[in-house]
């Protein structure tokens, strides 16, 4: 299986990193200047399962991609999905099955409309890495994995295929017939611990100290909780309960990218994570309260950005 990797940064490059390791047939679409990096210093991965280096691994740019293409694992951020649309389009072919690896949903009403609903898969992933100052990717946890399927729920040949082709590349790989339940629960958690740790400035040990702070979190969860639900998605017992003892950890110093890309003064993704959330809130007649103020707050700072 032909895999393209969108993209050679923290997400892309350690996946597409491990499966190159693993011996696939990956190549990296990227642009000209990250093209000199990987061919001047490989590509380089900072790992707790272990360092590797991988020389001068295939790239290749838009204007050079011909659609003879398995498998094109997207992992952007929502904010370059047009830009990574246009790129990689000319590499899909009749056959090609794109796996997103984005938050939120709303990319795959992009990709559906760009290359049909039968050709996009549901995905997510789960994994903290960074580009670091040298270029390298760097994973700063030990979790690692990927989750996808097929969005009318049902196990497929091509799902099968694809998790053979991930398998056994030193990330954990799950394929599912529930992806989007998966990608709604991961949405609720996601939104929650972005939004209130960058409202707040503060992980989320500190918001719990602050008076108010634990209802606030748990409200936010209830707010996305009930959009989910008006969607036919409602969130499982369970993963509530592994929810709330995240948000509820005395002490924690959990924190989100969001968090992390607002101290840096780095882009966001307001928009997909949150504002999106509002509008299918609204569309429902859910009361978003809590939300709208983490929306105002995201949106006043990507204002300052200019």
């Amino acid at each position: 299986m032909r895999v393209l990797v969108v993209g050679a940064g923290a997400i892309g490059g350690y996946f597409g990193g491990r499966l190159l390791q693993a011996g696939r047939d990956v190549t990296f679409l990227v642009r000209p200047r990250r093209a000199e990096e990987l061919a001047r210093d490989g590509l380089v991965i900072k790992s707790p399962h272990g360092d590797i280096t991988i020389p001068n691994p295939p790239t290749v740019q838009a204007a050079g991609l011909k659609p003879d293409f398995d498998l094109v694992l997207l992992s952007c951020k929502a904010f370059d999905l047009d830009d990574a649309i246009a790129s990689f389009a000319a590499g899909v072919g009749p056959q090609t099955a794109v796996l997103p690896l984005l938050n939120g949903l709303r990319h795959l009403d992009m990709l559906d409309a760009t290359f049909g609903r039968e050709r996009v898969l549901g995905g997510q992933c789960v994994i903290a890495a960074m580009l670091n100052a040298q270029r390298h990717v760097v994973q700063l946890a030990p979790i690692n994995a990927i989750t996808f399927g097929e969005r009318d729920g049902s196990m497929s040949e091509r799902v099968g295929a694809i998790a053979r082709t991930l398998g056994g590349a030193g990330f954990e790989v799950k394929p599912t017939v529930e992806i989007m339940q998966e990608m709604w629960e991961k949405w609720v958690f996601l939104a929650a611990l972005a939004g209130s740790t960058s409202l707040m400035r503060a992980p989320v040990g500190d918001i719990l100290a602050a008076p108010g702070g634990a209802d606030f979190m748990l409200g936010v969860v209830d707010e996305i909780s009930a959009v989910a639900a008006e969607a036919g998605y409602p969130p499982r017992e369970a993963f509530l309960e592994r929810t709330r003892g995240m948000l509820l950890a005395e002490g924690s110093k959990l924190t989100a990218s969001m968090f992390r890309d607002i101290l840096a003064g780095a882009k966001i993704e307001a928009d997909h994570i949150i504002g999106d959330l509002i509008a299918r809130g609204d569309a429902a007649k859910r009361p978003v309260a809590r939300l709208r103020v983490i929306y105002i707050h995201l949106k006043a700072y990507e204002r300052q950005l200019g």
